[in-house]
């Protein structure tokens, strides 16, 4: 898949997941061809996943959040309206606009933009006009995959006396 091909994948589907399990699209997948086990870094279309994840990431008609069960979502423009108007419903944090950006040591820093920071003008004038049904019925399957909450990180306890 080409980085074009990635992009195009994303617009199709409107909401897809980088590389997490459920019952939306998930990219690297789609680059690989099959379901991929363990982390896709380690498969042999790893760069070709990479390059397609890289150029998703630089399309500025896409959100990049953790939207999804706190996982790395792929969100394409044609549905931020819907996404605004139904802002509420999601936990603030997983709508903010992340990336990861390369320092100048070589070490990698995540940065954000909070919402509704990054929504252009535009973006916020048509989610105000839209029907809240409408928005509903364009993200229907989104709200039944991500309104799950994250799963809590596993910590483990030590037990005294």
């Amino acid at each position: 898949m080409s980085p074009k091909e990635a992009i195009a994948f994303v617009e199709e589907h409107g909401v897809v997941l980088q590389a997490a399990r459920s019952t939306l699209s998930n990219l690297a997948e789609a680059v690989a061809g099959e379901p991929i086990r363990g982390s896709w870094w380690g498969h042999p279309k790893g760069r070709e996943i990479y390059r397609a994840t890289q150029a998703v990431c630089a399309s500025p008609d896409i959100l990049v959040c953790t939207l999804v069960e706190g996982k790395i979502t792929y969100v394409h423009r044609r549905l931020w309206p819907a996404l605004v108007k139904l802002a509420p419903r999601f936990p603030r944090a997983r709508l903010a606009k992340v990336w990861d950006e390369h320092t100048p040591s070589g070490a990698h820093r995540a940065r954000r933009v909070v919402f509704p920071a990054w929504v252009p003008a535009d973006v916020l004038r048509q989610a105000e006009q839209l029907p809240l049904s409408e928005a509903e019925a364009i993200l229907s399957a989104l709200l039944a995959s991500s309104m799950k909450p994250a799963k809590p990180k596993r910590t483990s306890r030590l037990r005294t006396g």
